[in-house]
């Protein structure tokens, strides 16, 4: 994607931050509700997160994802910094940068677990990003809008690189559980 398409996408999420949660938290909580309880349920996730872990946020937004999961350790990045200055606010003991998900400033499986909810499809190059994700991780919680154009293409690349532990269909998303 050129330089002009990255601004345009940060130049969006920027001027929609202040109404950001407004629009979007209640879908994000329903579907993080859902995540929770496939990991309490489904003996295949029973130890896929604990209060003991590293957790990495990619294109957290204002950090709704980021401060539900409970970790040792938080971090969250997000291309605006619009959105990062609102999750700073929120939720002022989790770590947030503005970084892209093509460039992740982390050292190789420096996570237990990397979310990236609802984000994927919004990536300058959804391959390098899913590298760098895989890169830095160990466990994963993936998932993107499935109307997006580039459903096929996302969900190719998933399961090309990631061991797929379950999917899961929801209203808006596909979720993936990936290792």
């Amino acid at each position: 994607m050129t330089e002009h398409k990255i601004g345009a996408h940060k130049e969006y999420y920027d001027s929609i931050a202040s109404g950001y949660d407004e629009l979007h938290s209640e879908e994000q909580l329903k579907k993080l509700e859902l995540i929770g309880k496939e990991i309490v349920n489904d003996s295949r996730l029973k130890d896929f997160i604990s209060s003991s872990d590293k957790l990495l946020d990619v294109g957290c937004g204002t950090g709704i994802s980021t401060g539900f999961f409970k970790a040792k350790e938080k971090h969250g990045i997000d291309p605006s910094s619009e959105l990062i200055k609102i999750a700073i606010k929120h939720n002022p003991l989790i770590k947030f940068k503005v970084e892209r998900a093509e460039e992740l400033p982390y050292t190789d499986k420096e996570f237990n677990i990397v979310i990236s909810l609802t984000a994927i499809q919004n990536f300058t190059n959804i391959s390098k990003g899913l590298d760098e994700i895989k890169r830095v991780g160990k466990k994963f919680i993936l998932t993107f809008l499935k109307r997006s154009q580039k459903r096929e293409i996302i969900e190719k690349i998933i399961q090309g690189k990631f061991k797929i532990l379950k999917k899961i269909e929801e209203d808006k998303d596909i979720i993936y559980f990936c290792e």
